[in-house]
């Protein structure tokens, strides 16, 4: 029993690694792209809208699904502890 439980939080590890991997990647160049637009747009003196962008969409659906996968690792950690306390 123990032994299902260890490969199957290794296997939702593996998972939820692979799963945030390309998500945060797109998630920090956005968020390097706005810095970087936000430092222009001071040195130029121009005034930044608060409002929502297509950027800061994207940003927060990328940051969500590195969340939910970030869960799944977490989750798969819990499983391999579980099943050396059960052994």
């Amino acid at each position: 029993m123990y032994a299902v439980l260890v490969l199957f939080g290794l296997a939702l590890i593996i998972v939820g690694v692979s799963r945030a991997r390309g998500p945060y990647q797109r998630y920090t160049a956005l968020k390097e792209q706005d810095a970087n637009i936000a430092r222009y747009e001071q040195w130029r003196g121009g005034i930044r809208s608060d409002g929502k962008t297509g950027a800061s969409v994207a940003m927060e659906i990328l940051r969500r699904q590195v969340q939910i996968a970030v869960a799944v690792v977490i989750a798969g950690f819990v499983l391999v502890a579980v099943g050396f306390v059960i052994r």
